[in-house]
């Protein structure tokens, strides 16, 4: 199945996590905001949601400053 990330298109397996997305490409979520479809994905929640064929996802590095 195919998910777009950040303009992107990327297969993956079906029944994958948005964790195990991140995982997959060495991101470490800690350090990152995540949405899917529009909609902010708490991290709390990112090993439930499961990645569905067509999903849009934007990923954004949290960084520190003022």
């Amino acid at each position: 199945m195919r998910v777009t990330v950040n303009g992107r298109p990327f297969d993956v397996e079906p029944g994958t996590t948005l964790l195990e997305f991140l995982e997959a490409q060495d991101l470490d979520f800690r350090g990152i905001a995540v949405a899917r479809n529009d909609e902010i994905v708490p991290r709390s929640s990112l090993g439930d949601v499961r990645l569905e064929n067509g999903d849009v996802l934007e990923i954004i590095r949290v960084v520190a400053g003022g």
